[in-house]
């Protein structure tokens, strides 16, 4: 019986020449593999000179009317908080986002990354309502995920009294959020809804194994490596527990057996970042199983660059081709 052989991994694959000496400057300011176990509490502190966007922000001159509101958690469990940013001129019930943030399951609230995904709905008029999850290791799994479910069939059921249609709700996260969007995803197709009209999912963290070739390859490099990769899924699973047997889809919906029966799917990832193969092996397994997903792997891009460096041309690129799918699946 001959051994399995296993392709040797190569030097990282090159930033992109706009993008890199941005990825040198954050690296001075925070290190890649900087999130550990004993220091997550002083990674959730503010980042000196970011401010969170207010409410005033969110409302874009009045476009937007900014609400966050209190509704039932999963069950027997706290309340969870929705912020709503919902188009106040819609004479008739528009589309919507729902927005999971980023942040290694570990950081972030509902205002991280808001900003971004308002960005993209407000040209296409389209409600954001993003929702406050319970964060690990405080919380592990399934507190985040459920957290999540229980806003989505919320605001679903409250649909008609938001001026949204419950039959056009995108599920969108970015990083943790997206890999949060895809478990909800598998909740709602597995539990009988609510209906989800396409899944938008950015860099999206899937695989608690954590050992694909552009783990290794972007060790100690970019932004989020495979060291604080492990720290956020430990924090989410216990300790010892990623990458073991029995990790639920739910957890890491790159573990799911059966991809079949989702919405329509967008996934885009950079070629240096950690999650490249993962990201790219479940958008693959959505087409083996018969569905559709879109993917964009951008030559050069770190994780989050579109974020913290918008004006670049790959970024720009980015944002406009996420806005272009969206059309698509909305006919607007």
């Amino acid at each position: 019986m001959s051994a399995h052989i296993v392709d040797p991994v190569g030097p990282p694959p090159p930033f992109d020449p706009e993008l890199a000496p941005v990825v040198e400057m954050l690296g001075a300011v925070r290190a890649p593999d900087a999130y550990r176990a004993d220091n997550i509490a002083e990674m959730r502190a503010p980042v000196p000179g970011v401010r969170a966007p207010t409410d005033e922000d969110l409302a874009r001159g009045g476009a937007y009317g900014v609400q966050q509101r209190m509704v039932p958690g999963p069950d027997g469990e706290p309340d969870i908080s929705l912020l709503m940013c919902l188009p106040k001129h819609a004479a008739t019930p528009t589309a919507a986002i729902y927005y999971i943030h980023g942040g290694g399951m570990i950081v972030g609230d509902n205002r991280f990354g808001l900003v971004e995904m308002i960005d993209l709905a407000e040209p296409l008029g389209l409600a954001v309502i993003s929702v406050e999850y319970r964060l690990a290791p405080e919380t592990p799994h399934p507190g985040p995920v459920a957290d999540c479910y229980a806003g989505l069939r919320w605001t679903s059921a409250h649909a008609a009294e938001l001026n949204i249609d419950a039959q056009r709700i995108v599920i969108a996260g970015a990083s943790a959020g997206a890999g949060l969007a895809a478990g909800v995803t598998l909740m709602a197709r597995d539990h009988d809804g609510p209906a989800i009209f396409a899944q938008l999912l950015q860099s999206p963290m899937l695989d608690d194994r954590n050992d694909s070739p552009s783990a290794h390859q972007m060790q100690g490099l970019g932004i989020w490596d495979r060291s604080s990769n492990r720290t956020g899924w430990n924090a989410l699973l216990g300790d010892g527990v990623p990458g073991g047997a029995d990790v639920p889809a739910y957890a890491a919906p790159a573990r799911a057996v059966d991809l079949s029966g989702l919405p329509p799917t967008f996934i885009d990832v950079g070629t240096a970042e950690t999650f490249r193969d993962e990201d790219v092996a479940y958008a693959s397994r959505i087409w083996q199983a018969g569905g559709r997903a879109e993917l964009h792997v951008w030559p050069g891009g770190f994780h989050g660059y579109d974020v913290v460096a918008p004006h670049a041309a790959i970024s720009r690129d980015t944002i406009a081709t996420r806005a272009a799918w969206l059309r698509r699946q909305l006919s607007i």
